[in-house]
């Protein structure tokens, strides 16, 4: 499967609509393209939907539709795969940390798969040594020429062979392409619970879209609640009805100790630190199985109503 292939012919189209989507493509000092979706450009839904698309590796779907009205009066973010361990753990996952002189990211994309020393590889499989390579970082600031040269390095590539696309969280693209992130978190926690992934071969996740925050702090908070309590996935799964049963209650965010406050809440309690909150939190409030062996469906979790009223400020 090639990941880096299929998100370049993204690539290339997103590029030449850039005027569209209210976006600029430029390159730096070392000859990297940086496709600026919401720093110093307006961005907006439909450039989102294309970083969350190129994110997926191109083995995803995303788009709009409207939300359940009891948990938000506003759009949803839908996604589909019917590659999803391809599409979210080796590409679309914020494995990749990224530092340099006063910046920091988080990387995703399938630069992933040509750079990234994530253990995570050696269990998945999907490595690459693709020619060229595109990743998507969340951001406030253009990366430096430093960290982009490091990246390009790392995947074994020229810098002028790769790409970045950069948004803050508190930007409509931004805020989009984190809370298409639904089925990856089910997926990544079922990896952390031991789960055979192989078994999985389709998945469907929705979320409600919130508003855009005014810093990002706020916005770290509203897209990570809008999963967290009202995120809802259907993974199509194969194998035994037991091990479904044994493992779905603990796949959800209720499975958490700290499940049930508004996450922006919970992370200033910890200090901003992502690493010390429970791992267990980050996962859909719902998440269902259909078992295409069996035919049966096992439904686990719940939605939150009143932490995402209290989150988007409802």
């Amino acid at each position: 499967m090639d990941l880096n292939g299929s998100a370049q012919r993204l690539l290339r189209q997103m590029i030449d609509e850039a005027p569209l989507l209210k976006i600029e493509a430029v390159r730096n000092g070392v000859g990297t393209t940086i496709l600026d979706c919401g720093i110093r450009t307006g961005g907006g839904l439909e450039a989102g939907r294309w970083m969350a698309e190129i994110c997926l590796a191109g083995l995803g779907g995303v788009s709009f539709v409207q939300g359940n009205p009891n948990l938000w009066p506003g759009p949803a973010v839908q996604v589909c795969s019917d590659h999803p361990v391809a599409a979210c753990m080796a590409s679309q996952y914020a494995g990749w940390k990224l530092e340099g002189k006063k910046f920091f990211a988080m990387g995703s994309g399938p630069m992933r798969a040509a750079g990234s020393r994530e253990p995570l590889f050696d269990q998945i499989g999907f490595r690459e040594k693709p020619g060229s390579t595109v990743g998507v970082l969340e951001t406030r600031k253009i990366p430096p020429d430093e960290v982009c040269q490091r990246v390009a390095e790392a995947c074994g590539i020229a810098a002028d062979q790769l790409t970045l696309l950069v948004a803050p969280t508190a930007s409509l693209a931004g805020a989009v392409q984190i809370v298409a992130r639904s089925i990856e978190t089910a997926i990544h926690k079922l990896h952390e619970l031991g789960f055979d992934l192989s078994r999985i071969d389709s998945g469907y996740g929705v979320a409600p879209l919130p508003p855009v925050a005014a810093d990002d702090l706020v916005g770290i908070g509203r897209t990570n609640d809008a999963i967290l309590y009202g995120g809802e996935v259907t993974l199509w799964v194969r194998g035994d009805d037991d091990s479904l049963q044994q493992i779905g209650e603990k796949i959800p965010s209720s499975a958490s100790s700290a499940h049930g406050e508004p996450f922006a809440d919970i992370f200033s309690r910890h200090n901003g630190d992502f690493y010390a909150i429970d791992p267990m939190l980050f996962s859909p409030a719902v998440v269902t199985f259909n078992n295409l062996d069996t035919g049966r469906v096992f439904r686990f979790g719940h939605a939150v109503p009143q932490v995402i009223h209290r989150s988007f400020g409802m």
